[in-house]
């Protein structure tokens, strides 16, 4: 691009026709050139070719500044000062790189032959500059975002300037290639994406959304001093970048802004459907389950969220984010009528729907009446599965009410740390004895420094539908155990009032107990065990097999801590009593509750042996037997089968084809069924020997069979391993969405009607789609919504 005076003259003398600009009209689309991937302002007037007076509403700095054209003259982007650099980068981007075309240019010698720089460079690489003072060339974008953290072997593009031409012309070993580097990742690409991002405040406008920001203000008149987010991000904008500037707000006409909160919404919406019709497209003609769970937002509205859960054509599982709806009522028929408008808008059809993932509400799971029911009766092969993670929650809430020495504990548990976490004072010495306790163990070397090591945290209440929450409140106070018996010991003898001395006195008793340390420590180890499962139930690509496996690993463990874990289990708690100076129970005594009257009492040992330790673990095998009942499903059992793990020990090729057969007929007919029989005895003597294919997963099974191109051979096998894999396992997505919500829903934000919260949310969650929508569409799409008083170009 040749800069020179006539054309910056000619550009000054033509006026400026800003009637009819808008704000949209800048995010209209243009014709952009090859060699200007860097969208440019008016260039400002130059007093030379080499030196550009920065405009006083673009750039901040004194008059008597200069900006210098010449790469071999100017100075390093790092050498300004910090608050100054993003203005003085705009500035140069705006008059675009320095590329003179000389008549001539110096020559040098190389070896034994004289090379000069060449002026058809320029359209080679457009980010090239030239410098007539050094003779040398200079990489543009890497120039305006070096920095003091740049690494020391940068090209000398980016430093001394570069003029070693004979290295310009040898193919794939070109100097300005190699800069330019393979990898988006290269430290010239990064430099052009900055730039990129630097000049297209477009860009930038959806990041109220994707960050959970309030887009509208108390006062959005001209004399405030708070206009909301979405304006005061628009008015910066418009002080960064004088072609933004010149079209919002007083420049734009009166009735033409697009600022208001209606074209806000419009403009969301139209970017949360495109990330919606994106995720539609990843589905195709794919089956697909539907996991749907409810909650209530900030303003006590009931929400419903729905996630769609599917296998991609790459094979790879996947569950996405479709939408939310707000629900007045939530009866079974409503809910499934709102879950069909949603389907049947995107064109997702029920009879496609192989799964269906929920909680245990009876509105959900009734067998009659329930929501899974009535879907089952429009599509048969829509299997309901109850969340594996809900299951376990309530398996763990049973355990904790239905054992009374444990139930007992679990109230004392919830005293201690109400003592400790009703009044700020109270944490603040918490933390403050945990923070002299962790010094002092730190100086003896019984704990070791790292970073995140020895953090100071607070004790943890158990929720009933927090999943982990039981175990995490456990942990809390085994970690701080000697820092909540100092402030409980402290409270007992300097507390205000009587009252308030024997309430904390008496649960400072009950903490320093050998029964309650011992069953804390229980707690800590089955809770540790579950925890693990709970932790793999909420995995985003998690199969129903392997949620199966990892449950019956599960009672495995429990199990053998029963018949061998006794010894060394009683040892740690004596450990930890001895530590903390808890009084241990003689075991050859006898243990007497309540009066004695000439009855014969077992042994300490036999009671915390037999009627805690395996009457806590035999109760939560039962209930994990009693709700993951897997012999009575039959689907489960058969689809076991297809099971990669321990080199497909359980291949069964008469249990794969009843699979297929009993619980996809829609899906297969007699003739695939045969077909299927026969590809399973080649899979047999193919697959299962070879390496790649020893997996632990039937996701990861998948994803390598449509790697390798298997797929394309067992077509039916591939099919009964999609459908299989669709099946849900637990709402954790679900649930996830709903703490987003929390987010962009606030106590603040609390009005939000339910459109925009859809819109804002869908974009926030998925955001890996929102931030690669094409702007060009949505202004058409804006503007083809109806008829707009200015038109865009």
């Amino acid at each position: 691009m040749d800069f020179d005076c006539e054309q910056f003259n000619m550009k000054e003398d033509r006026p400026s026709n800003k009637k009819g600009r808008t704000l949209l009209s800048f995010f209209s689309k243009s014709n952009k050139s090859q060699d200007s991937p860097i969208p440019t302002a008016p260039i400002p007037p130059i007093l030379s070719p080499e030196v550009v007076r920065p405009s006083s509403s673009n750039l901040n700095v004194e008059p008597s500044d200069f900006i210098e054209r010449d790469p071999g003259k100017r100075k390093q982007i790092c050498e300004h000062p910090r608050n100054e650099r993003d203005q003085i980068r705009r500035a140069y981007l705006n008059v675009g790189p320095y590329q003179p075309k000389l008549l001539e240019y110096q020559s040098k010698e190389c070896g034994k032959q004289k090379r000069r720089f060449q002026e058809r460079w320029y359209n080679q690489f457009p980010w090239l500059e030239y410098s007539p003072s050094t003779h040398k060339a200079y990489c543009f974008y890497c120039f305006l975002f070096l920095n003091e953290s740049t690494p020391n072997n940068i090209s000398s593009l980016v430093t001394i300037g570069f003029d070693s031409w004979k290295r310009v012309n040898q193919g794939s070993k070109c100097a300005f290639l190699i800069h330019v580097g393979t990898t988006s990742s290269s430290f010239h690409n990064g430099c052009k994406k900055s730039a990129e991002d630097l000049m297209k405040p477009t860009q930038h406008i959806d990041k109220l959304a994707l960050q959970s920001c309030s887009f509208r203000g108390h006062d959005e008149s001209p004399s405030s001093l708070n206009r909301g987010n979405f304006i005061e991000l628009v008015d910066a904008f418009g002080k960064m970048n004088i072609e933004v500037g010149k079209v919002v707000f007083g420049n734009a006409p009166k009735n033409a802004t697009y600022t208001s909160p209606d074209i806000q919404k419009e403009i969301l919406n139209i970017m949360a459907n495109k990330v919606r019709q994106r995720i539609r497209g990843e589905i195709g003609g794919a089956k697909f389950s539907i996991l749907v769970d409810e909650a209530r937002d900030e303003s006590s509205q009931e929400q419903m969220a729905i996630i769609l859960r599917f296998v991609r054509s790459n094979g790879i599982l996947t569950k996405r984010f479709f939408a939310i709806k707000s629900v007045s009522d939530t009866t079974s028929l409503n809910l499934k009528n709102q879950i069909s408008d949603v389907l049947v808008r995107f064109d997702l059809q029920v009879q496609n729907m192989r799964g269906q993932g929920y909680d245990g509400a009876n509105n959900m799971r009734g067998s009659w009446n329930g929501l899974q029911a009535l879907f089952l009766k429009d599509c048969p092969y829509a299997y309901y599965v109850h969340c594996f993670a809900h299951r376990l929650q309530l398996t763990l809430i049973s355990a904790a009410r239905d054992v009374s020495d444990i139930n007992s504990f679990f109230s004392h548990l919830d005293s201690v740390i109400n003592m400790i976490t009703s009044s700020p004072k109270r944490i603040n010495e918490l933390k403050s004895d945990q923070r002299k306790e962790i010094e002092h163990l730190l100086e003896i070397g019984e704990r070791e420094s790292g970073s995140g090591a020895n953090q100071i945290g607070n004790l943890q209440r158990a929720g009933g539908t927090r999943w982990s929450s039981h175990y995490s409140s456990v942990k809390s106070l085994i970690d701080m155990y000697a820092a909540t018996c100092k402030v409980l010991e402290y409270l007992s003898d300097h507390s205000p009032n009587v009252r308030s001395r024997s309430e904390v006195g008496g649960v400072y008793k009950t903490m320093t107990t050998f029964e309650f340390v011992f069953i804390l420590h229980l707690m800590r180890k089955i809770l540790a065990i579950a925890d693990v499962l709970c932790q793999t139930l909420q995995k985003q690509t998690q199969d129903i097999l392997t949620a199966m496996r990892f449950f019956r690993t599960t009672k495995t463990i429990l199990q053998t801590l029963r018949e061998d874990g006794w010894e060394e289990f009683l040892e740690e708690v004596k450990c930890f009593c001895s530590k903390n100076d808890i009084h241990v129970l003689d075991f050859d005594a006898s243990y007497m509750v309540g009066r004695s009257r000439g009855r014969e009492y077992p042994t300490v040992e036999h009671h915390y042996h037999f009627d805690i330790f395996n009457a806590a673990i035999d109760f939560l095998m039962m209930e994990l037997d009693t709700r993951f009942n897997e012999t009575s499903l039959e689907l489960l059992s058969l689809s076991a089968a297809l099971d990669p793990k321990d080199s497909f020990e359980s291949f069964n090729i008469d249990n794969i084809c009843k699979l297929a057969e009993k619980f996809y007929p829609e899906n297969f007919s007699q003739q695939d069924i045969y077909c299927l029989k026969v590809e399973l005895q080649h899979y047999q003597n193919d697959v299962i020997f070879e390496p790649r294919f020893q997996v632990p997963t039937l996701s990861d099974l998948c994803r390598e069979l449509v790697a390798s191109r298997r797929s394309e051979s067992y077509v039916v096998l591939a099919k009964l391993i999609c459908l299989v894999l669709t099946l849900p396992v637990s709402t954790a997505t679900v649930e996830r969405a709903f703490s987003a919500m929390k987010h962009v829903k606030t106590e603040i934000h609390n009005k939000m009607d339910d459109g925009f919260l859809a819109d804002c949310l869908t974009l926030n969650i998925k955001r890996e789609f929102s931030m690669n929508l094409d702007l060009d569409s949505i202004v058409d799409e804006f503007y083809a919504l109806k008829h707009r008083r200015v038109q865009l170009r």
